[in-house]
């Protein structure tokens, strides 16, 4: 075996799918021992999956952690799917041309309740009625801990959660462009990803510096994710195959029939 050769057998090696976080369960175990001890958690599940079969429902892996999460925390969580509800698109008003409105008094939402702290100020709310961010920020308001969920999707966070995070940038411009009071600055977060092949280390990271830019208080021991393997260039069908089945072994959560 030539040095090249040898070189590429390490390679595989050391992105063999049977050492990629093996030990996922221990993540689980820490982030529901930190969790326990918080008075109300918010659970958001932003990964989606189409079901053909009723009798044979596919969940979304990351969804998968945060039903468990749910159910062993009780009373204590609240877990929302976020696919499920009606979040339009931010509408872009913190950059317009006479400056950023995004987050002003003048866009609070006028419904007490829907916005019983009176702190939830998107204009899409005000300019689309039927939009219902509301249900997370009235929820959201209510905890000390929030947990993030989303697949990893071209290297990226799915459209699901990257629709959210841009919907609550008025969290962030309260207490950095517009100069009042940091109402989030209590509230840990976490963030945990799921993914196939490429880039979650890097994703995980990304959201942990956002969500402090926002004006949260990350939790390093809530932001974790989980990728089958490491090799960037493994799209075999028969990965794609297998991936469940290891996610299943390295959480060791229960099977959801």
């Amino acid at each position: 075996m030539n040095l090249q050769e040898n070189i590429q057998r390490i390679r595989e090696m050391m992105i063999s799918e049977e050492m990629v976080q093996s030990d996922a369960w221990k993540s689980i175990k820490q982030t529901l021992d930190i969790l326990k001890d918080k008075k109300k958690v918010l659970l958001l599940s932003c990964s989606n999956r189409y079901n053909w079969d009723e009798k044979n429902i596919d969940i979304p892996k990351s969804k998968m952690i945060a039903m468990y999460l749910n159910d062993e925390l009780g009373d204590k969580s609240v877990l929302i799917d976020v696919p499920e509800l009606k979040i339009l698109p931010c509408e872009g008003n913190v950059s317009r041309k006479d400056g950023n409105s995004c987050g002003v008094l003048k866009a609070a939402l006028k419904d007490k309740k829907k916005n019983p702290s009176g702190n939830h100020r998107c204009w899409v709310n005000i300019n689309e009625p039927s939009d219902e961010l509301w249900k997370i920020s009235k929820e959201l308001f209510e905890s000390d801990a929030v947990i993030f969920f989303s697949s990893i999707r071209w290297g990226q966070t799915n459209m699901y959660y990257q629709n959210l995070i841009e919907r609550l940038n008025w969290l962030e411009n309260r207490h950095t462009t517009l100069g009042e009071s940091n109402i989030i600055k209590d509230i840990e977060t976490g963030f945990i990803c799921v993914g196939q092949n490429w880039n979650g280390e890097v994703v995980n990271e990304t959201q942990k510096k956002v969500h402090e830019f926002y004006g949260f208080k990350p939790n390093d021991s809530l932001y974790w994710n989980w990728q089958y393997t490491k090799d960037s260039n493994d799209e075999t069908q028969k990965s794609y195959e297998k991936s469940h089945n290891k996610f299943i072994k390295d959480t060791k959560l229960p099977e959801i029939k």
